[in-house]
């Protein structure tokens, strides 16, 4: 009775979007599931079987909720080790322009950036959008004052650390954010 429902969900890894529901009868379907709880509503137009649920990487889940978004900050930082700092919800960036209805759980901060510099560092890991290394390392010194000069000088700190590192990336980056000069003076002398 609910195949042509769920092939949709399996079809998405487990989500489904209403702008994929064609016929009355697909809502129809829709509606039993969620009633039975087989399927749960995570927010206006975002839904997910309840098997799925319990097991998903809650990240996944954050990309359903915000496909335009590119996680960042607090959440780039802790992905790559450079604070041991565990965010409250997770930091994703979107364009200025894009809108987007978040819902109450799970918790997530937007921050609304210029293409200029959203479209910056951009990466792709594991199904997530992630502002690579160099560029989260940036936005640590960018934001030094808003997230705290401690946080932006552990950020640095662990950076200049790893093995992975790239100076020359960094150095570009800083310099298309107009904080070049910020950076060589925080980098230097952990060098």
């Amino acid at each position: 009775m609910n195949t042509d429902i769920l092939k949709i969900f399996n079809k998405n890894n487990g989500f489904l979007k209403t702008k994929d529901l064609i016929l009355r009868n697909q809502w129809y379907q829709l509606n039993k599931l969620v009633d039975s709880g087989v399927a749960v509503k995570l927010k206006r137009g975002l839904y997910c079987l309840q098997q799925y649920q319990e097991t998903i990487d809650q990240n996944l889940e954050v990309v359903q909720i915000v496909p335009s978004g590119v996680f960042c900050l607090f959440t780039a930082w802790r992905h790559y080790n450079l604070t041991t700092n565990n965010p409250f919800a997770y930091h994703i960036a979107i364009n200025r322009d894009d809108r987007i209805i978040l819902p109450e759980y799970p918790p997530i901060k937007i921050y609304r950036w210029s293409e200029k510099y959203y479209n910056l560092g951009i990466t792709e890991f594991e199904g997530i959008t992630i502002y690579d290394l160099e560029k989260s390392v940036c936005d640590a010194v960018r934001f030094r004052n808003k997230v705290g000069l401690d946080i932006a000088i552990e950020v640095v700190k662990n950076y200049v650390r790893r093995k992975d590192r790239d100076f020359n990336k960094l150095t570009i980056y800083a310099r298309q954010l107009k904080i070049e000069k910020i950076m060589q003076n925080m980098v230097m002398p952990m060098l």
